[in-house]
């Protein structure tokens, strides 16, 4: 009997092979889709602005609201302005601390931007001597002060803490001088002590320092530079 030869069929799997085509995009259609996406987001802004989802309240102090609804007036009626872009305005109010024995200690100037951070609510920057002089052992280039200018709504609110809180603090106090003028409406207000701020803490106080106060304001003589700190409550001598 001739034998049976078992033939083995393998069945032949055949792996279709997906060949994936990927789109290649050219440089301008890549430039077109990202004008599409600017011009979606400016639509999507639009419209929270439209429905007071994007509206953000500005912050405000009340002395600021004290002089537009009374200070203004007041400036208008009495000196007859014709238009209210003529009354007098505060621009700035600059701080400044000398640090003369920083010479001695440098340390001095951490413990003076320190407070005036405190006090002022923003970061000061540190002043430096402008020429070398001998006689008081100071170098060009040496850190001898501090001061921080402010603007806006810190400046209101500087001012209404200084008028309401800090110089009713002082020692005998009777008012402030009312001919510390310069000529061109901006007052200027020396502190012997910053303690009468209620930021610093009398006992961690390392050395007593006074403080220089510049009010700059928009105002052409001194006469409505008096008349506009007095409306806003600065205490001047009778």
């Amino acid at each position: 009997m001739p034998e049976e030869k078992k033939v083995t069929t393998k069945k032949a799997t055949t792996t279709k092979k997906t060949t994936s085509t990927k789109k290649t995009s050219t440089p301008k259609e890549e430039k077109v889709s990202k004008v599409e996406e600017v011009k979606e987001v400016k639509v999507a802004t639009k419209a929270k602005k439209s429905s007071g989802e994007h509206k953000v309240a500005k912050e405000r102090s009340r002395l600021q609201d004290r002089y537009e609804k009374e200070a203004v007036p007041a400036l208008i009626e009495k000196f007859k302005y014709t238009s209210t872009m003529q009354v007098p305005k505060l621009v700035k109010i600059v701080v400044n601390i000398g640090v003369g024995d920083a010479t001695v200690n440098a340390k001095y100037i951490d413990e003076a931007v320190s407070e005036l951070t405190d006090i002022s609510g923003q970061k000061p920057i540190i002043t430096k001597a402008r020429k070398s002089i001998a006689t008081f052992k100071l170098r060009e280039g040496q850190s001898i002060g501090t001061k921080v200018t402010l603007r806006g709504v810190r400046m209101y609110y500087f001012l209404d803490k200084l008028i309401s809180i800090a110089l009713p603090r002082v020692r005998d106090f009777r008012g402030v001088s009312k001919t510390s003028f310069d000529g061109r409406g901006n007052y200027t207000l020396g502190i012997k002590e910053q303690s009468i701020f209620p930021e610093i803490e009398y006992v961690k106080i390392a050395r007593v320092r006074g403080m220089d106060i510049v009010i700059v304001t928009s105002a052409k003589s001194d006469e409505e530079g008096r008349e506009l700190l007095r409306l806003l409550g600065m205490p001047f001598q009778r």
